[in-house]
């Protein structure tokens, strides 16, 4: 598709706010809930990130689209977000190994977006009224149109999305040695998350979002992980329903963003939609039982209930965020089991967090020895 850089867009917010700026990417219309995020880099990930399914991403560093795209640098097989809004967005790129342009990944991929409006103003925007729906487009200017276009965006809250980035069918990951058998529970996983199991000695075996317990113990992994994943995590029952099976089966468990909340709610846990919710490579944890503090890398717009973890007889929590004093990591008292609300993956970073994963081949190790 010939790039059409002049070309008006136009972004309307939920609350009737509009911004004009230029299209990027593909020509068209989309829309989703309009979220913010704070990294200074990553854009690669954070658009394949399949976390963001449905949702469209403000990005507050200024330049994006600078250096490029390369194959290593995705979190899945496709960009996730539903739209991109940035500040400068740039046609040509730098880096020697980039193998092309953001315009041409976006166009290949038919992403709309628009650039060239004030971020910082919107992000306040946002920051005080709440993350809301939004859409964008670059092929009508009828704000009519496009009234009745956003009011058929569903909302996030009572979403369900695993079922759209879930993978279709069973694949594995192995390394050189295996060590230890680990199946994975897809619910929108990343992929270097199963890079750091696999780095770690873990063959994965990973399953659709839906997949039957019974069907998953067949394989007698030695341990589980729940993987992040996009949506309301009060309407993915059926990851809870299987979390609960696991549970009863006293194996290793490690959940991680929306695997964190389906160990929550297996324990009888709710979770609530955020005002404006997580999402940056910035975000000051402290870990309760060490002491230690970590910078970590968030992407989530609900959380788990702390009033409900008080006192809870089954579950503790071990991680808060000293921004909001929000939960960010809980263990079972009884079970080998524990999941954190953040990404500890973190690719392209930081790697404050990536002992977690050690923490899980521990657990694996020691289940063994049993």
């Amino acid at each position: 598709m010939k790039k059409q850089t002049s070309t008006e867009a136009i972004l309307l917010l939920e609350d009737g706010t509009v911004y004009k700026g230029k299209s990027l990417g593909r020509i068209g219309t989309s829309g989703g809930e309009l979220c913010f995020n704070t990294g200074m880099t990553g854009y690669q990930e954070i658009f394949t990130d399949p976390s963001y399914f449905g949702q469209m991403v403000v990005t507050t560093v200024s330049h994006v689209g600078n250096y490029g795209v390369q194959h290593q640098e995705v979190e899945s097989n496709r960009i996730q977000i539903s739209g991109l809004v940035c500040k400068d967005f740039s046609h040509h790129f730098s880096r020697k190994t980039a193998e092309g342009s953001l315009q041409d990944y976006f166009e290949k991929a038919g992403v709309v977006g628009i650039c060239e409006i004030d971020t910082r103003a919107l992000v306040r925007h946002i920051r005080d009224k709440g993350a809301m729906n939004a859409i964008v487009s670059s092929e009508t200017t009828d704000m009519e149109e496009l009234r009745k276009k956003l009011a058929e965006v569903p909302h996030m809250a009572g979403l369900e999305l695993a079922s759209k980035v879930s993978t279709p069918a069973i694949y594995e990951q192995k390394p050189d040695e295996v060590k230890y058998r680990v199946a994975v529970l897809d619910l929108g996983v990343k992929q270097n998350s199963l890079k750091n199991l696999v780095a770690r000695g873990c063959e994965v075996k990973v399953y659709p979002y839906n997949t039957p317990f019974e069907e998953m113990e067949q394989w007698n992994p030695d341990g589980y992980f729940i993987s992040n994943g996009p949506g309301d995590p009060a309407a993915t029952t059926i990851a809870v329903n299987s979390v609960k099976q696991m549970l009863q089966k006293n194996r290793p468990l490690f959940g991680i963003c929306m695997g964190h909340q389906m160990l929550a709610q297996a324990n009888g846990v709710a979770t609530y939609k955020m005002h404006n919710g997580h999402r940056g490579l910035n975000h000051p944890v402290k870990n309760l039982r060490t002491g230690r503090s970590e910078i970590t890398s968030q992407n989530h717009g609900f959380v788990v209930d702390a009033e409900q973890l008080r006192n809870h007889p089954e579950v503790e929590v071990t991680h808060i965020n000293l921004n909001d004093n929000t939960i960010e990591g809980i263990r079972m008292k009884s079970k080998p089991a524990f999941s954190v609300q953040y990404h500890p993956e973190s690719s392209p970073g930081p790697h404050d967090s990536e002992y977690l994963f050690d923490d899980f081949i521990a657990l694996l190790e020691q289940s063994k020895i049993k």
